[in-house]
């Protein structure tokens, strides 16, 4: 049993470590996206075809 609450304790470390490094990363703007909002005006559009009537 004593194995057991070893691994639990190790697991929550490692649980808690793999978070603390989420909420630093995403306080430092890792993932902010600087791309998408510049191109997304190229994409905006709808295609429409060209009908001619002949």
């Amino acid at each position: 049993m004593s194995v057991i609450i070893v691994l639990v304790i190790i697991s929550v470390i490692v649980a808690g470590s793999f978070l603390a490094a989420f909420i630093v990363s995403v306080k430092k703007g890792q993932y902010d996206d600087d791309y998408t909002p510049s191109v997304r005006m190229l994409f905006d559009d709808n295609v429409t075809e060209n009908k001619t009537s002949n």
